[in-house]
């Protein structure tokens, strides 16, 4: 464990050191060799997500997977698999912003305290999930449409819904039943 809290206070380490740099760099005016020597001091080489490390290192998890029914654990397992898969810790609710919309407000609105920087929200039909969530939540939220047994075009009326949110309340959204991607999305969010 002492192994996993160094390598993670390594990369910590690193990236707040690009980022100086790099704010340093961009507010000083440089003359054409100083321009030069920024270039190969401060080059930036991206890190395969694999040699970061897991970020199962907070006392609570980082992820959030919510969705509206027990019947969408199907699909959305795959986000569960891929984030256990890389290390990252995560709870699973299920809450439907129809049926339970105080439950779901309260969730959303105590995700940062509880430690969470993504929430992953799946839904099927309607889709109000994700954006409810994003509703009460500053935090990253990435929908995922789901392609329900009554639904209407093969799941595009919960994309539709998703990628449909209001100005102001911004939802990434992935593909029908794209809850793995949701998840290594949720990963880069997380290591950007």
């Amino acid at each position: 464990m002492e192994s996993r809290k160094r390598v993670f206070r390594q990369t910590k380490d690193a990236r707040q050191g690009r980022l100086r740099g790099a704010r340093m760099a961009a507010a000083t005016p440089a003359s054409e060799s100083d321009l030069q020597s920024t270039q190969e001091t401060s080059t930036i080489t991206p890190q395969p997500e694999t040699e970061l490390g897991p970020m199962d290192l907070a006392p609570g998890p980082l992820v959030a997977v919510i969705m509206g029914s027990q019947s969408d654990m199907d699909v959305m397992n795959g986000a569960v698999e891929e984030l256990t898969q890389r290390g990252i810790s995560h709870e699973v609710t299920v809450a439907s912003a129809h049926r339970d919309p105080d439950k779901v407000r309260e969730y959303a609105r105590a995700a940062r305290s509880r430690g969470i920087k993504v929430v992953i929200a799946g839904a099927g039909m309607a889709a109000a999930l994700p954006g409810f969530v994003a509703a009460y939540t500053d935090l990253p939220v990435i929908g995922v449409p789901i392609k329900a047994k009554n639904t209407i075009g093969d799941g595009t009326d919960a994309l539709f819904s998703i990628v449909q949110t209001p100005p102001g309340v911004p939802v990434a959204c992935v593909a029908i039943n794209g809850a793995r991607n949701a998840a290594i999305l949720a990963s880069r969010i997380l290591f950007a």
